[in-house]
Protein backbone atom coordinates (compact mmCIF):
# COMPACT_ATOMS: atom_id res chain seq x y z
CA UNK A 1 0.00 0.00 0.00
CA UNK A 2 1.58 3.50 -1.37
CA UNK A 3 1.88 6.12 1.51
CA UNK A 4 4.77 7.42 4.37
CA UNK A 5 6.59 4.79 6.33
CA UNK A 6 8.00 5.83 9.60
CA UNK A 7 11.12 4.07 11.29
CA UNK A 8 12.45 3.79 14.78
CA UNK A 9 15.54 2.78 15.79
CA UNK A 10 14.87 1.78 18.99
CA UNK A 11 11.39 1.46 19.49
CA UNK A 12 10.28 0.72 23.21
CA UNK A 13 6.40 0.39 22.55
CA UNK A 14 4.63 -1.11 19.87
CA UNK A 15 1.09 -0.72 19.25
CA UNK A 16 -1.24 -1.50 16.77
CA UNK A 17 -4.50 0.85 15.52
CA UNK A 18 -7.35 0.24 13.49
CA UNK A 19 -6.57 0.98 10.03
CA UNK A 20 -3.05 1.17 10.11
CA UNK A 21 -1.48 -1.05 8.01
CA UNK A 22 2.27 -2.66 10.03
CA UNK A 23 2.61 -4.97 6.83
CA UNK A 24 3.00 -8.72 7.04
CA UNK A 25 7.15 -9.01 7.55
CA UNK A 26 8.32 -9.52 11.44
CA UNK A 27 10.18 -6.71 12.35
CA UNK A 28 13.13 -6.95 14.36
CA UNK A 29 13.27 -5.81 18.01
CA UNK A 30 15.93 -3.41 17.31
CA UNK A 31 13.72 -1.92 14.29
CA UNK A 32 10.18 -0.29 14.51
CA UNK A 33 7.88 0.76 11.82
CA UNK A 34 4.65 2.98 11.10
CA UNK A 35 3.14 2.93 7.86
CA UNK A 36 0.35 5.24 7.45
CA UNK A 37 -2.18 4.54 4.47
CA UNK A 38 -2.69 7.15 1.43
CA UNK A 39 -6.27 6.88 1.45
CA UNK A 40 -6.70 8.76 5.39
CA UNK A 41 -3.81 10.65 4.46
CA UNK A 42 -2.76 11.78 1.38
CA UNK A 43 -6.02 13.25 0.73
CA UNK A 44 -5.62 16.37 3.22
CA UNK A 45 -2.39 16.51 4.15
CA UNK A 46 -0.40 15.38 0.87
CA UNK A 47 2.23 17.58 2.04
CA UNK A 48 2.80 15.32 4.79
CA UNK A 49 2.95 11.69 2.62
CA UNK A 50 5.61 10.50 1.25
CA UNK A 51 6.26 10.32 -2.80
CA UNK A 52 7.34 6.64 -2.19
CA UNK A 53 6.78 3.89 0.33
CA UNK A 54 10.67 4.02 1.37
CA UNK A 55 11.63 3.76 4.98
CA UNK A 56 12.70 7.26 6.68
CA UNK A 57 14.80 6.71 10.13
CA UNK A 58 13.40 8.72 12.86
CA UNK A 59 14.79 9.23 16.80
CA UNK A 60 13.41 7.09 19.46
CA UNK A 61 13.59 6.95 23.14
CA UNK A 62 15.34 3.66 24.14
CA UNK A 63 13.51 2.84 27.81
CA UNK A 64 14.35 -0.60 27.50
CA UNK A 65 15.41 -2.56 31.62
CA UNK A 66 19.10 -1.86 30.89
CA UNK A 67 18.85 1.82 29.98
CA UNK A 68 18.24 4.46 32.22
CA UNK A 69 15.37 7.43 31.92
CA UNK A 70 17.90 10.07 33.47
CA UNK A 71 19.91 8.90 30.41
CA UNK A 72 17.47 10.05 27.59
CA UNK A 73 16.21 12.97 29.91
CA UNK A 74 18.69 14.77 31.55
CA UNK A 75 16.29 17.20 32.79
CA UNK A 76 15.40 14.41 35.40
CA UNK A 77 18.76 13.95 36.60
CA UNK A 78 20.19 13.60 39.63
CA UNK A 79 21.99 15.95 39.72
CA UNK A 80 19.85 18.70 38.10
CA UNK A 81 17.32 17.61 40.60
CA UNK A 82 19.78 18.98 43.54
CA UNK A 83 20.55 21.96 41.77
CA UNK A 84 17.32 22.72 41.34
CA UNK A 85 16.93 22.63 45.00
CA UNK A 86 19.61 24.78 45.54
CA UNK A 87 19.04 27.82 43.03
CA UNK A 88 15.40 27.83 44.56
CA UNK A 89 14.20 30.96 43.52
CA UNK A 90 16.62 31.83 41.24
CA UNK A 91 14.91 28.87 38.52
CA UNK A 92 11.10 30.10 39.65
CA UNK A 93 9.18 31.03 35.82
CA UNK A 94 8.90 34.86 36.36
CA UNK A 95 5.02 34.61 35.46
CA UNK A 96 4.36 32.97 39.01
CA UNK A 97 2.41 35.79 40.83
CA UNK A 98 1.49 35.56 44.86
CA UNK A 99 -2.27 35.26 45.03
CA UNK A 100 -3.56 37.60 48.29
CA UNK A 101 -5.92 35.77 50.12
CA UNK A 102 -9.05 37.70 51.62
CA UNK A 103 -8.46 36.58 54.69
CA UNK A 104 -5.30 37.63 56.58
CA UNK A 105 -3.19 36.11 59.04
CA UNK A 106 -4.12 38.78 61.82
CA UNK A 107 -7.95 37.43 61.26
CA UNK A 108 -7.00 33.61 61.85
CA UNK A 109 -5.27 34.82 64.90
CA UNK A 110 -7.99 36.50 66.10
CA UNK A 111 -10.71 33.86 65.48
CA UNK A 112 -8.08 31.26 67.27
CA UNK A 113 -7.40 33.82 70.17
CA UNK A 114 -3.38 33.07 70.06
CA UNK A 115 -0.45 33.66 67.45
CA UNK A 116 1.09 31.48 65.23
CA UNK A 117 4.55 30.89 65.62
CA UNK A 118 7.46 27.96 64.84
CA UNK A 119 8.82 26.76 68.55
CA UNK A 120 11.78 24.81 66.90
CA UNK A 121 13.59 22.12 68.99
CA UNK A 122 17.04 21.34 68.28
CA UNK A 123 19.48 18.69 69.73
CA UNK A 124 20.93 15.06 70.19
CA UNK A 125 19.29 11.88 69.21
CA UNK A 126 17.98 10.99 72.99
CA UNK A 127 18.01 14.68 73.93
CA UNK A 128 14.19 14.45 74.43
CA UNK A 129 13.17 16.67 71.93
CA UNK A 130 10.16 14.28 71.16
CA UNK A 131 9.18 13.99 74.60
CA UNK A 132 9.52 17.55 75.45
CA UNK A 133 7.45 18.12 72.13
CA UNK A 134 4.54 16.19 73.39
CA UNK A 135 4.27 17.41 76.35
CA UNK A 136 4.46 20.94 75.20
CA UNK A 137 1.72 20.08 72.83
CA UNK A 138 -0.70 18.04 75.72
CA UNK A 139 0.02 21.69 77.81
CA UNK A 140 -1.11 24.12 75.26
CA UNK A 141 -4.44 22.04 73.78
CA UNK A 142 -5.33 21.97 78.05
CA UNK A 143 -4.85 25.86 77.75
CA UNK A 144 -7.50 25.90 74.99
CA UNK A 145 -4.37 26.37 72.29
CA UNK A 146 -4.27 25.05 68.95
CA UNK A 147 -0.72 23.42 67.75
CA UNK A 148 0.56 20.59 65.71
CA UNK A 149 3.54 18.93 66.00
CA UNK A 150 6.17 18.14 62.94
CA UNK A 151 8.25 15.29 64.27
CA UNK A 152 11.90 14.80 62.57
CA UNK A 153 10.65 11.06 62.26
CA UNK A 154 6.98 11.30 61.50
CA UNK A 155 7.78 13.71 58.40
CA UNK A 156 10.11 11.27 57.19
CA UNK A 157 7.32 8.61 56.61
CA UNK A 158 5.49 10.87 53.95
CA UNK A 159 6.39 14.26 53.00
CA UNK A 160 10.10 13.70 52.87
CA UNK A 161 10.51 9.92 52.67
CA UNK A 162 12.41 10.29 49.95
CA UNK A 163 15.85 12.15 51.43
CA UNK A 164 18.31 10.05 52.86
CA UNK A 165 20.64 11.24 55.89
CA UNK A 166 23.11 12.90 53.56
CA UNK A 167 24.32 15.89 54.03
CA UNK A 168 22.52 17.70 51.30
CA UNK A 169 19.31 15.56 52.13
CA UNK A 170 19.55 16.89 55.47
CA UNK A 171 19.48 20.33 54.36
CA UNK A 172 16.77 19.86 52.06
CA UNK A 173 15.03 17.76 55.12
CA UNK A 174 14.84 20.88 57.21
CA UNK A 175 14.32 23.16 54.28
CA UNK A 176 10.68 21.60 53.62
CA UNK A 177 9.97 21.32 57.48
CA UNK A 178 10.63 24.74 57.63
CA UNK A 179 8.33 25.92 54.74
CA UNK A 180 5.79 23.93 55.88
CA UNK A 181 5.95 25.35 59.41
CA UNK A 182 5.90 28.55 57.67
CA UNK A 183 2.30 27.86 56.42
CA UNK A 184 1.33 26.83 60.14
CA UNK A 185 2.20 29.54 61.92
CA UNK A 186 0.62 31.81 59.13
CA UNK A 187 -2.76 30.03 60.01
CA UNK A 188 -2.32 31.05 63.29
CA UNK A 189 -1.01 27.68 64.62
CA UNK A 190 1.65 27.08 66.90
CA UNK A 191 3.71 24.46 65.36
CA UNK A 192 6.17 22.36 67.04
CA UNK A 193 9.37 21.14 64.93
CA UNK A 194 11.28 18.27 66.63
CA UNK A 195 14.18 17.26 65.03
CA UNK A 196 18.09 17.13 65.37
CA UNK A 197 18.57 19.74 63.13
CA UNK A 198 22.55 19.38 63.26
CA UNK A 199 23.65 22.62 61.43
CA UNK A 200 23.05 26.59 62.82
CA UNK A 201 22.60 27.02 58.56
CA UNK A 202 19.77 25.30 57.98
CA UNK A 203 18.32 26.17 61.29
CA UNK A 204 19.04 30.04 60.50
CA UNK A 205 17.47 29.44 56.72
CA UNK A 206 14.19 28.27 58.73
CA UNK A 207 14.13 31.15 61.25
CA UNK A 208 14.44 33.43 58.28
CA UNK A 209 11.60 32.11 56.90
CA UNK A 210 8.99 33.74 59.11
CA UNK A 211 8.69 37.02 60.77
CA UNK A 212 10.90 38.50 63.22
CA UNK A 213 10.00 36.74 66.72
CA UNK A 214 8.17 33.92 64.76
CA UNK A 215 10.86 31.43 64.99
CA UNK A 216 11.15 30.28 68.86
CA UNK A 217 14.87 28.12 68.90
CA UNK A 218 15.00 25.68 71.81
CA UNK A 219 17.76 23.94 72.46
CA UNK A 220 17.42 20.44 74.14
CA UNK A 221 21.24 21.20 75.95
CA UNK A 222 22.08 17.64 77.00
CA UNK A 223 25.08 15.83 76.84
CA UNK A 224 26.24 13.74 74.72
CA UNK A 225 27.22 10.70 77.07
CA UNK A 226 23.80 10.85 78.91
CA UNK A 227 22.03 10.59 75.25
CA UNK A 228 24.12 8.16 74.69
CA UNK A 229 23.36 6.06 78.03
CA UNK A 230 19.30 6.73 77.41
CA UNK A 231 19.93 5.19 73.78
CA UNK A 232 16.17 5.05 72.87
CA UNK A 233 16.40 3.77 69.38
CA UNK A 234 19.60 1.65 69.85
CA UNK A 235 21.06 4.07 67.30
CA UNK A 236 24.20 5.29 69.06
CA UNK A 237 25.13 1.25 69.61
CA UNK A 238 24.66 0.88 65.88
CA UNK A 239 26.79 3.87 64.97
CA UNK A 240 29.64 2.84 67.57
CA UNK A 241 29.59 -0.23 65.88
CA UNK A 242 30.16 1.18 62.39
CA UNK A 243 26.68 -0.10 60.92
CA UNK A 244 25.40 4.03 60.50
CA UNK A 245 27.65 6.13 58.69
CA UNK A 246 27.24 9.89 59.15
CA UNK A 247 25.49 9.60 62.90
CA UNK A 248 25.20 13.08 64.56
CA UNK A 249 27.51 13.21 67.71
CA UNK A 250 29.62 10.51 67.02
CA UNK A 251 30.90 10.81 63.32
CA UNK A 252 28.88 13.65 62.43
CA UNK A 253 28.98 17.09 63.78
CA UNK A 254 26.27 18.94 65.82
CA UNK A 255 26.41 22.88 66.13
CA UNK A 256 24.72 23.79 68.88
CA UNK A 257 22.42 27.26 68.87
CA UNK A 258 24.47 30.52 69.74
CA UNK A 259 21.46 32.58 70.46
CA UNK A 260 18.37 30.27 70.79
CA UNK A 261 15.25 31.80 73.05
CA UNK A 262 14.67 28.96 75.52
CA UNK A 263 17.91 26.50 76.67
CA UNK A 264 16.42 23.46 78.31
CA UNK A 265 19.60 22.38 80.19
CA UNK A 266 19.83 18.99 81.42
CA UNK A 267 20.42 19.24 85.35
CA UNK A 268 20.59 15.62 86.73
CA UNK A 269 17.70 16.86 89.02
CA UNK A 270 14.24 14.86 88.06
CA UNK A 271 11.98 17.57 88.84
CA UNK A 272 13.67 20.41 86.69
CA UNK A 273 13.97 17.88 84.04
CA UNK A 274 11.07 16.46 83.82
CA UNK A 275 9.04 16.87 80.53
CA UNK A 276 5.94 18.95 81.31
CA UNK A 277 8.58 21.19 83.56
CA UNK A 278 10.45 21.26 80.44
CA UNK A 279 7.05 22.58 78.75
CA UNK A 280 6.30 24.75 81.07
CA UNK A 281 9.53 27.03 80.77
CA UNK A 282 8.61 27.51 76.94
CA UNK A 283 5.50 28.18 77.81
CA UNK A 284 6.02 30.69 80.00
CA UNK A 285 8.36 32.36 77.21
CA UNK A 286 5.50 32.28 74.86
CA UNK A 287 3.27 33.95 77.64
CA UNK A 288 5.76 36.45 77.75
CA UNK A 289 6.03 37.45 74.43
CA UNK A 290 1.84 37.59 73.99
CA UNK A 291 1.73 33.79 71.52
CA UNK A 292 -0.75 33.35 73.75
CA UNK A 293 -3.39 35.41 73.06
CA UNK A 294 -5.55 36.66 70.19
Amino acid sequence: MEGLAIRASRPSIICSLPGLDVGSQRLPLSDGFLRLPTSSYAADKPKLVAKSASLHPISAVNVSAQASLTADFPALSETNVKEERINGDKNKPENIVWHESSICRCDRQQLLQQKGCVIWITGLSGSGKSTVACALSKALFERGKLTYTLDGDNVRHGLNRDLTFKAEDRTENIRRIGEVAKLFADVGVICIASLISPYRRDRDECRSLLPEGDFVEVFMDVPLSVCESRDPKGLYKLARAGKIKGFTGIDDPYEAPLNCEVVLKHTGDDDSCSPRQMAEHIIFYLQNKGYLEG
